[in-house]
């Protein structure tokens, strides 16, 4: 039997390897914990997502920059494909469902791959698009899949105003749809201004409003 005490020094090294984004000692330490018998699941929401809260605290105090985000998404995603494999089905509730992508006529993808990073570390199931998504596709996915949130991004004042049309686009197929946006060249009066439900701007954040506005849904 495991002791607590042995437990919290596996979780505190699985979060801290994150944090210090190194790759080789959080995959070392995932499967350190599958061979002592820690569950999966307490071993990627108590080590890895609560390494990727605390990433996420440094970068909103500007200690850590997108690069980190980066190297500790890397180690992040290192963990998680030794402990995803062994999460039992009924621990794996997931907070919501999020269809993501980057709108057509934008290749800069980093800032929605940190978003990906953020949201799955929170226990969100993310159906990824990736770059350069044409709008009907966003449209046709979320009728299959009829995710919980529709998120969109741009990077560049050219393809933003794509991001007007797919929320139009989305909203007539289903008027209950929710939409998160962000990229550099918006902002939450554009967002509004666009017709989506939610603006972030950057990947920490829109983990908090995604929360935020699944919690307004009605039940």
């Amino acid at each position: 039997m495991l002791s607590e005490q042995r437990k919290k020094e596996i979780l505190d090294a699985i979060g801290n390897a994150v944090v210090q984004y190194d790759e080789d000692q959080c995959a070392d330490w995932c499967k350190t914990a599958l061979q002592e018998g820690l569950d999966a699941y307490e071993a990627t929401m108590k080590g890895l997502a609560a390494g990727m809260d605390t990433v996420g605290e440094l970068y909103t105090r500007q200690e850590y920059f997108v690069p980190e985000l980066l190297l500790c998404s890397d180690a992040l995603y290192a963990g998680l494909n030794i402990l995803r494999p062994h999460i039992r089905p009924d621990h794996a509730v997931s907070k919501g469902k999020l269809l993501l992508g980057v709108v057509e006529g934008d290749i800069h993808d980093i800032g929605k791959n940190l978003v990906k990073t953020m949201f799955e570390a929170s226990g969100w199931q993310v159906v990824d698009l990736g770059k350069d998504v044409k709008l009907d596709r966003f449209v046709e996915e979320q009728k299959k899949i009829k995710a919980d949130l529709v998120g969109l991004s741009a990077l560049m004042t050219t393809s933003m105003m794509a991001i007007e049309k797919a929320v139009a686009m989305l909203k007539a197929a289903d008027p209950e749809v929710k939409v998160l946006v962000g990229g550099a060249p918006l902002n939450s009066e554009i967002a509004a201004n666009f017709g989506a439900d939610g603006y972030a701007e950057d990947a920490v954040s829109a983990v908090q409003e995604a929360g935020r506005m699944i919690k307004k849904q009605p039940v």
